[in-house]
C-alpha cells in the first residue's frame, strides 16, 4: 500500500560541532571567534532593541541595501556583483541550486567541507570527489580537462587549514571557463590571499565568505559572496522566488556596523593568527603533527595517542574539540583557535593526557 513516506526526500543531514548546554566550558570545536564583535556592532545592537517596534513589524530591505553598501566600500566591489544571506551556508546552498544543474558531475575534494555532498544530495547534484594528496593538498590537476558541472572547494580547506596559493585557483577557474568554480573563502582572513580581484577577470568565478569567523559574528548569520553581475543576478533570481526576506534587520544593520570598523577587524585576526603560530609550537612540542594551518584552527594528529581517546577525554574535562570519525582523518583533531588562556590550558590538559596515557 502506497504511503505519504514514500514521497518523502530522504537525505543524510550536515552534523554541526556540539553545542554544550553549560557555559563553563572551553569551545574550541566549532571554529568560532573568541572575541567579541566591534564596539560599534553592539552599539547597532543596543539602538535596534531602542527602537525595535517599528522595526520589527516592518520586513526587512530585501536588497539588504545597508549591508551590502558597506561590503561594496570595504572590498572595492560593485553593489550587484555581491550577494548577501543568512550565513555563508545560505549562500552556498542558494549557490548550488542556481548553478549546479547539469547531468555533469560536481566536483569537489574528498576530505572537505562535509555540507558540500549534502547540499549534492539534497538537489539531486551527480558529484564526484578528487583526492587530496598525502600532504592534504588540493591537485590542480584533477580539476582540469574534467567534463563536469561546476566545482567547489574551500581555500584555506577545511577542515585540514591548508591553503592553495591563488595561481593554482587561477589555474582551475581558467580551465573551466563553462562552468561555475566557486571558493569557499569561510577561512581567508587568516592567512593567504584572496581570490576576489579574479572576479573581474573571470565571470565565471563566484567567492563566498562569512561574518561567522573573523568578524565573531556566527549567531547572527550573515555570508555574502561576489561575482560578475551575472552570477549575482542569477543567484537573486532563485533567491527572490524561495523567500525574498532572509535577512533580518538586526543583521543587515550590525553587519554593516561589523564591516564599517576595519582596525578592529584586522587586530582581531592579527591576535588569532598569532596564538594560531604559538600554538603550534606548543602541539609539535608534544609530539603533534599537523598541515601548515592558514585558518583559525588546527588540525592535529598525536604521534603515538589516539584522536578519538584525547577528544573523549578533553571533553570530560569540559574542553571541546571536533573530532571525525572519518576514513584518512580519524587520527586527527580540529582546534579552534581560542585566546591565549585558553589555548594554555588546552595545552596543559593534552600534556597530562598524553602523560597518562603513556603509564
Amino acid at each position: 500500500m502506497a504511503s505519504w513516506k514514500d514521497n518523502v526526500r530522504s537525505v543524510e543531514p550536515y552534523v554541526p560541532g556540539e553545542q554544550p548546554k553549560v557555559e563553563d566550558v572551553i569551545k574550541l570545536n566549532t571554529n568560532e571567534n573568541p572575541y567579541p564583535p566591534a564596539p560599534g556592532v553592539l552599539s547597532a545592537a543596543a539602538l535596534f532593541g531602542a527602537d525595535n517596534s517599528a522595526r520589527l513589524r516592518k520586513y526587512p530591505d530585501p536588497d539588504a541595501g545597508v549591508l551590502t553598501e558597506a561590503l561594496s566600500e570595504f572590498y572595492h566591489v560593485l553593489q550587484d556583483q555581491i550577494f548577501v544571506g543568512v550565513g555563508s551556508d545560505d549562500v552556498l546552498s542558494m549557490a548550488f541550486l542556481t548553478f549546479f544543474n547539469s547531468r555533469k558531475p560536481i566536483l569537489f575534494p574528498d576530505i572537505t567541507y562535509s555540507f558540500y555532498p549534502v547540499w549534492a544530495e539534497l538537489y539531486r547534484i551527480p558529484y564526484d570527489t578528487q583526492p587530496l594528496d598525502a600532504d592534504f593538498n588540493i591537485v590542480p590537476a584533477d580539476y582540469i580537462g574534467r567534463d563536469n558541472g561546476g566545482i567547489i572547494f574551500p581555500n584555506p580547506n577545511a577542515p585540514t587549514g591548508v591553503y592553495l596559493g591563488l595561481d593554482s585557483v587561477e589555474e582551475i577557474v581558467r580551465a573551466n571557463r563553462d562552468s561555475v568554480v566557486i571558493v569557499d573563502e569561510a577561512y581567508i582572513d587568516f592567512g593567504g590571499v584572496s581570490a576576489l580581484p579574479l572576479i573581474e577577470k573571470y565571470d565565471n568565478l563566484l567567492i563566498t565568505q562569512t561574518f561567522s569567523k573573523s568578524r565573531s559574528m556566527a549567531g547572527m548569520r550573515i555570508g555574502f559572496a561576489f561575482g560578475s553581475r551575472d552570477l549575482i543576478r542569477a543567484m537573486k533570481d532563485v533567491k527572490f522566488s524561495f523567500n525574498s526576506y532572509t535577512m533580518n534587520a538586526a543583521a543587515l544593520m550590525m553587519g554593516a556596523e561589523a564591516v564599517k570598523d576595519r582596525k578592529y577587524f584586522e587586530n582581531c585576526c592579527a591576535k588569532i593568527v598569532k596564538t594560531r603560530e604559538d600554538t603550534k609550537k606548543k602541539l609539535s612540542a608534544l609530539g603533534f603533527d599537523f598541515p601548515d594551518s592558514k585558518t583559525n584552527f588546527i588540525f592535529a594528529r598525536h604521534r603515538s595517542v589516539p584522536a578519538s581517546w584525547l577528544f573523549d577525554e578533553l571533553k570530560k574535562r569540559r574542553i571541546f574539540v571536533r573530532y571525525f570519525p572519518q576514513k584518512r582523518i580519524d587520527d586527527f583533531l580540529r582546534i579552534t583557535i581560542g585566546t591565549d588562556e585558553q589555548m594554555d590550558v588546552l595545552i596543559r590538559n593534552l600534556g597530562e593526557l598524553i602523560d597518562a596515557y603513556r603509564v
